[in-house]
């Protein structure tokens, strides 16, 4: 495991995602307690910027590995699954939603690595639309997390919407992925 600055920000989205979780379920009291949506928050806010600068920074100084090629779309996918189970444990997501993302997450890792296991894994590279859904699923986690009114605005509900969006786009994104690796599957059962 090459030891770079990309890889140890990616260890350390992983190290957060217990955070995201404590924060709601590590018995507290004064501050924390009335801060826990905002603090939650802010870690996961902190976690999805290590996502964007660890890849950023992979490319600028030419520091991509197999291993930090690996290990950061399971840090996303980790992220992504565990503060959805706690919002659906708060009440805050519906458990389809939650069911639908998460299914889509390992239906496509899934996907990805028996198509790199025959030699056709580019036929399922990301693409902006996976790019697109990623994003619009942040931003409704974040909202979700945060939770509180913000300048008169219900964040709860801001993020409801992003959520239903990033739901109808994770579909969207797993028929594309599907279709680009039907011929394959078809090709394999023959």
């Amino acid at each position: 495991m090459p030891l770079n600055v990309p890889n140890i920000l990616t260890w350390l989205r992983i190290l957060l995602i217990p955070l995201v979780v404590a924060v709601f379920y590590v018995p507290h009291g004064g501050w924390l307690h009335a801060r826990m949506n905002s603090v939650a928050a802010l870690v996961f806010l902190l976690a999805g910027i290590t996502d964007w600068l660890d890849g950023y920074l992979a490319r600028l100084w030419k520091q991509t590995s197999e291993f930090g090629a690996f290990l950061d779309p399971v840090a996303d996918k980790l992220m992504v699954a565990a503060a959805l189970v706690v919002l659906v444990q708060l009440g805050r997501v519906d458990a389809l939603i939650a069911l639908i993302i998460i299914g889509r997450e390992i239906t496509i890792s899934a996907l990805r690595e028996w198509m790199a296991s025959i030699g056709a894994r580019g036929k399922v590279a990301v693409s902006k639309l996976g790019k697109l859904k990623t994003t619009i699923q942040m931003i409704a986690i974040e909202l979700l997390l945060w939770h509180d009114s913000l300048w008169g605005i219900s964040m709860q509900l801001a993020g409801t919407w992003f959520i239903w969006m990033a739901a109808v786009l994770t579909l969207w994104s797993m028929v594309y992925y599907l279709r680009c690796a039907i011929s394959e599957i078809v090709q394999q059962q023959e």
